[in-house]
């Protein structure tokens, strides 16, 4: 998978769970081992994608993790809360 794919998996993913679509960002980051995706929602949706005692965010990341990219880096991702 390419980094654009990572990419529309996690909207695929979370563009469903929040109120306000729209406001979904995602932006990445290489650094030496990972690729960082940090997703940012609106601040009444940051709720909804971590779930009860997180188990949503690590619902995503569980399948988002399990990715493989065409490049030796590892997938990470934040939720970045504004």
């Amino acid at each position: 998978m390419t980094e654009a794919d990572v990419k529309q998996l996690i909207e695929t993913i979370v563009k469903p769970l929040v109120a306000v679509p729209d406001e979904v960002v995602i932006t990445t980051e290489r650094d030496d081992h990972f690729l960082n995706f940090n997703l940012s929602v609106a601040p009444q949706d940051v709720g909804r994608v971590i779930g009860k005692h997180g188990r949503v965010a690590q619902a995503i990341r569980t399948i988002v993790y399990s990715v493989r990219l065409d490049e030796s880096l590892r997938v990470r991702l934040n939720i970045v809360d504004n």
